[in-house]
């Protein structure tokens, strides 16, 4: 038999300050809820077992298990279960950063997500039972790493509309951060050669890297590439510029210095400076 369990934590003026902070979480065997003026602050939900009706902003969904919906605060909304037995988890809560966090995250709000059965969110509500044995075990700064934790997983591992999640997305990718590990330093390699490395094409696989970093694979290589040659800016001293530039790909010195000032804000020989003997 299901243990459910229901959790209401104390929020206190210093809570409100903090970016995050929890206010409750729970599992339990979902009632008919209607809310004409909405919840008072930000409210996750999603199905464990069974289905159930969602009904907001004018639209109506089914959530089926390991979907979920994120609302927004003070927005009108109702839902009810379809199945005989409908099991769902929660979690809601605020912060003075509440908004831009989630708006930062680009968390997908007031339409289902989805996510697969092996990843950390379809056993939460089990993993959240363990957990949440006493209510000030979430008080004050626990509270919010824990809301911040779950947000991230659902940015990590949350899908919509038939795209793959973020984890998906950067375990097909691993081929080519691989590649880029280990030939950085090859002027030659570039989109056509990554593309290779996954079968599939060079407009594909810019698809693929936007969709999960917001860069092209070409731009990912660059920064790359810089990061490489501030590690060996202060590894040997008394290496060249020009020798650190070939070294990381870069088949000319004034270009390498051009794009390290434009991604670094300074000079190579500035940043190496900047970090003393």
């Amino acid at each position: 038999m299901e243990t459910y369990y229901s959790r209401h934590f104390v929020t206190t003026e210093w809570d409100r300050r903090l970016p995050l902070h929890l206010t409750s979480v729970g599992y339990s065997d979902q009632a008919a809820i209607n809310r004409e003026a909405g919840f008072q602050s930000y409210h996750w939900l999603h199905t464990v077992e069974g289905c159930g009706e969602f009904i907001v902003n004018g639209q109506s969904f089914k959530l089926y298990p390991n979907q979920g919906i994120l609302l927004k605060p003070n927005v009108p909304h109702h839902y009810f279960p379809e199945s005989a037995a409908w099991s769902t988890w929660f979690m809601t809560f605020d912060g003075a950063l509440a908004n831009p966090i989630t708006a930062s995250l680009e968390l997908q709000q007031m339409l289902p997500l989805s996510w697969d059965a092996d990843c950390p969110l379809a056993n939460i509500h089990e993993q959240y039972s363990e957990k949440c044995g006493f209510s000030f075990d979430f008080a004050g700064i626990n509270g919010s790493l824990e809301v911040y934790a779950f947000l991230s997983q659902i940015k990590q591992y949350g899908k919509s509309s038939g795209q793959a999640s973020l984890s998906k997305g950067h375990a097909r990718l691993t081929p080519i951060y691989l590649l880029i590990e280990e030939d950085f330093g090859d002027p030659n390699l570039g989109l056509n050669r990554m593309a290779e490395t996954l079968h599939i094409s060079p407009q594909y696989l810019n698809t693929l890297f936007r969709n999960s970093w917001g860069i092209s694979p070409y731009q990912y290589l660059v920064q790359f590439r810089i990061q490489k040659s501030k590690e060996l800016l202060l590894a040997d001293r008394g290496r060249t510029v020009k020798d650190i530039a070939s070294a990381v790909g870069f088949q000319d010195d004034s270009h390498f210095i051009h794009t390290f000032h434009k991604l670094a804000g300074m000079t190579p020989l500035q940043f190496r400076l900047l970090y003393g003997e």
